[in-house]
């Protein structure tokens, strides 16, 4: 008899655990266009989860399922859900200033946010690479994240009680990334 399971309970193992963990945060890259429809999906904490089933064909004699790291990887990928979006926000060196390179973006995170309802909060999280002091880094990636919540306000009415600003500094590179790279300078965004 086939039998049905929830993705979740394929998720196991250490390969699973981390494709799981690296879908936690959608990076977009310098060149990549923001989506407004995806940055609300995103950071939209009200919407359910969907899950999926799956039917094993090739069940074990002794009536337990027998599933690969390689298996349970791709479920892990297809359930995943971003929690949160990267963007690396161009600043001026050893400053909070913003680009006029990064406006596009941010313009398409504000329409996104503006899809939400108005009661979801959003966390603004400045980041740094590993480059400098701890104490400095922190003080840089809050003044950055404030910098982008200022942008937001001002420019697209966003109000305000709706964006919190963390700085979050070297404490939290990318999964997978070495904490001196240049990708870890960067702002999330991440629903509340």
């Amino acid at each position: 008899m086939p039998r049905f399971l929830p993705v979740a309970a394929l998720m196991f193992g250490a390969a699973a655990a981390l494709v799981a963990h690296a879908g936690e945060v959608k990076v977009f890259r310098n060149a990549e266009m923001v989506d407004p429809t995806e940055v609300a999906r995103i950071l939209d904490r009200s919407a359910p989860i969907k899950m999926r089933s799956l039917r094993l064909l090739d069940d074990s004699p002794g009536g337990t399922v027998a599933a690969t790291s390689a298996a349970a990887a791709v479920v892990a990928g297809e359930a995943g859900r971003a929690a949160a979006l990267s963007l690396p926000v161009p600043f001026a060196f050893d400053s909070a200033e913003i680009l006029p390179s990064a406006r596009p973006q941010l313009d398409a995170i504000a329409a996104g946010i503006r899809m939400l309802p108005t009661n979801q909060r959003v966390v603004i999280e400045g980041h740094t690479d590993a480059i400098g002091t701890e104490q400095y880094n922190e003080a840089l990636s809050q003044r950055r994240a404030l910098s982008v919540r200022r942008y937001l306000v001002a420019t697209h009415g966003i109000d305000a009680s709706r964006l919190q600003a963390v700085g979050l500094g070297e404490h939290n590179p990318l999964p997978g990334r070495d904490p001196l790279a240049g990708e870890n300078r960067r702002v999330q965004f991440r629903g509340e």
